[in-house]
């Protein structure tokens, strides 16, 4: 694996280290035949110079397949290898693979926190470890453990640019085409590392890249109108609800408003009864009256105002009536109000006499509203 995309396992690694981890440990869970679909991203074509020819050889899900073999020096101006390879390896990218005994490996013991930087790291290192300089050599590096006391255990790779010039004399345009630069180990698998210059790679350029983009804009214009409408329904539905609940509230005042006055008109012939059953009626009051008054008197008014009974009359026996009234159950205190006055014509005299009703204990307006209630 190269330093420039070196994923470090998780934890201490960042964003990009932990959803290494979380994807490896998600496809560790999965058949090896998916686990296999998955991985046809990392899939690569390799390049291999052998013995004056070029071997093709297919990397998928770590596993090498050999597809063809080509004779060289290739064609410069057309693609020789379009022919030879299926469509689908057609567009994976294209990998140079030398032997073993063009590079130069040697192990190193670097503290932690070189990891963030360690193809920088490994520059200053060349010229330490090997006999070459550093602009003389293509190199890169690969951490092989994480010791327990925070050290990484790396080891450096280094190729002559001279073999690299060697290797690519007879590729003709393929040498431009290349993602990244391999080395083989003793049994000629490939180590992990790129050791072509980032500046140097050549990127595959996906054609579905742009309808990728605008299918994302249209999924994503979508999503946006879609919550929009569903923002407008929800507030169309709350608008409606609120009218709903602003109706119902009316009627709600409305018929609170309607008992109000059915209970107030209730109390209020309660408190009525309750005074009328409190006081003499107007026959008893009468009948009382015919009872007691003597003969040669006639009333003129009866008046009851509140608790107040007053006569007006003539009478020949006008200053014996108090005494005539009292101790009557309907009323109390008679007493004559004013002076008399004679009639000359009929001879008798004219009084006017108030008297207290006599009622019994007055409602409260507890007992009043709770008669009401009944």
């Amino acid at each position: 694996m190269s330093a420039a995309t070196l994923r470090w396992p998780w934890p201490g690694s960042g964003l990009r280290g932990f959803l290494s981890w979380w994807r490896a440990g998600l496809l560790a869970w999965l058949p090896v035949r998916l686990r296999r679909a998955l991985a046809a991203g990392n899939d690569r074509l390799l390049l291999s110079p052998d013995a004056g020819g070029l071997r093709l050889d297919l990397q998928q899900a770590g596993e090498l397949h050999r597809l063809a073999s080509l004779s060289l020096p290739l064609a410069a101006a057309a693609d020789p290898l379009a022919d030879l390879l299926r469509e689908r390896a057609i567009g994976m990218p294209r990998w140079l693979l030398l032997s073993a005994a063009c590079g130069l490996r040697r192990g190193l013991l670097l503290p932690g926190a070189a990891r963030d930087r360690l193809r920088d790291v490994l520059a200053f290192e060349i010229e330490r470890q090997t006999p070459f300089a550093a602009a003389d050599v293509l190199f890169d590096g690969r951490i092989l453990a994480l010791r327990d006391d925070g050290q990484l255990q790396v080891e450096l790779v280094v190729v002559p640019r001279p073999q690299l010039a060697a290797a690519t004399a007879g590729l003709g345009g393929q040498a431009e085409r290349l993602a990244g630069v391999e080395l083989a180990d003793a049994v000629g698998r490939p180590l992990g590392v790129n050791l072509l210059p980032p500046g140097q790679r050549h990127v595959l350029r996906d054609p579905w890249r742009r309808w990728n983009g605008l299918l994302a804009l249209a999924a994503l214009l979508a999503m946006v109108l879609g919550m929009g409408q569903l923002l407008d329904n929800r507030r169309a539905a709350a608008d409606t609800l609120q009218k709903e609940m602003a109706g119902r509230e009316a009627g709600a005042r409305a018929l609170s408003a309607q008992r109000q006055q059915l209970l107030d008109g209730r109390e209020g012939a309660a408190y009525l009864r309750a005074q009328r059953a409190a006081r003499p009626s107007s026959v008893e009051l009468l009948d009382a009256l015919a009872q007691r008054l003597p003969e040669g008197t006639w009333l003129e008014k009866v008046s009851v105002e509140g608790d107040q009974l007053t006569l007006i009359g003539l009478s020949n026996q006008a200053a014996a009536l108090v005494g005539k009234l009292e101790g009557a159950p309907q009323w109390s205190a008679p007493a004559l109000s004013g002076a008399l006055q004679q009639d000359p014509r009929l001879r008798v005299d004219r009084f006017t006499l108030v008297a207290k009703l006599a009622t019994t204990a007055s409602p409260t307006a507890a007992d009043t509203a709770a008669g009401g209630r009944q």
